[in-house]
């Protein structure tokens, strides 16, 4: 009989366990990579691990030491560049050959610097910044914007697949940033659309609960109206996204297109929309908020 020897279970590290990172770290640990976990606030990297067959370090040093792959998802460029670079920052501990892949929404200029940071160290850099919000995240059913080696990102498929539906490459490194910007630039109309829709509809006196049923069917649906219409009709806004980082978002998109040449008169109004949500105390609350700016009436009547 011939023998065999299974391979052992490479050896991932996560660092920031926030809304996204939290769950995508637990779907490694249950398809059963060797975890560690670094965060920020140790109290929550300890409760992951109470959670979770893993373990936690002190460091993003010390969390990629000895490392497969590293996987990343922070809140912005500075948080990038903290847990990345420096003495005790993921790539001083990386061995040569490892992965980091990022799934920060950060700019597309940020990746481009890093990608050559970690060339230095021999290691590979994938930017692959996440759509689908914490409920994607919490079932594994993310869509992954990718830039980098091509080759580099398909041999990562077992790990990415612990947490995503759809991986699609665009290029070289920075390109899944500019995708995910694209991806940001058409929620923010969509969503100002639907808020101005369900708004005209309640002063209208329309039955919600009917018309929204309606138009799901048709060619107005969307991700959105079907799953955050009947909040926004009852006024609840704490499902995930928040406004302060969709507006971090819109800032580098509109930042980018001053680059590039692209006219983004809609994002540039609704980022504005969305400065005024968060004057009226509403930073914290999900995207879907827009409606708050908009007079509307008839919530009591609404059967969502």
């Amino acid at each position: 009989m011939e023998n065999c020897t299974a391979s052992a279970p490479l050896t991932v590290a996560f660092l920031g366990l926030g809304v996204m990172g939290y769950p995508m770290a637990g779907h490694l640990a249950r398809a059963g990579f060797n975890v560690r976990v670094y965060n920020r606030s140790a109290e929550k990297a300890a409760r992951w691990c109470a959670e979770h067959k893993g373990v936690s370090a002190p460091t993003p040093r010390e969390a990629a030491a000895g490392a497969d792959y590293v996987l990343c998802c922070v809140g912005n460029n500075n948080d990038l560049r903290s847990v990345v670079l420096g003495e005790n920052g993921a790539l001083a501990g990386m061995k040569p050959g490892a992965v980091f892949i990022d799934h920060t929404t950060a700019s597309a200029t940020v990746e481009r610097e890093l990608s050559d940071e970690a060339a230095k160290h021999d290691v590979a850099w994938i930017d692959a910044p996440v759509s689908g919000g914490q409920s994607g995240a919490e079932k594994g059913c993310l869509t992954v914007f990718a830039g980098g080696h091509e080759a580099v990102l398909a041999a990562a498929a077992p790990v990415l697949n612990a947490y995503s539906s759809k991986v699609t490459h665009f290029g070289a490194a920075g390109s899944g940033q500019l995708a995910k910007m694209v991806n940001q630039i058409c929620i923010a109309g969509c969503v100002q659309g639907l808020a101005e829709g369900l708004a005209f509809g309640m002063n209208a006196g329309l039955d919600m609960g009917k018309l929204v049923d309606a138009l799901s069917g048709g060619a107005a649906s969307s991700w959105q109206m079907v799953n955050r219409s009947a909040t926004m009709v009852e006024g609840k806004f704490d499902f995930g996204f928040a406004v302060d980082w969709m507006r971090k978002d819109l800032g580098m998109a509109i930042e980018e297109g001053a680059r590039n040449g692209s006219s983004l008169e809609l994002t540039k109004l609704v980022d504005g929309f969305y400065a005024e949500v968060q004057k009226l105390g509403g930073s914290r609350y999900d995207t879907s908020s827009l409606i708050l700016r908009l007079p509307r009436k008839g919530t009591e009547d609404s059967e969502n």
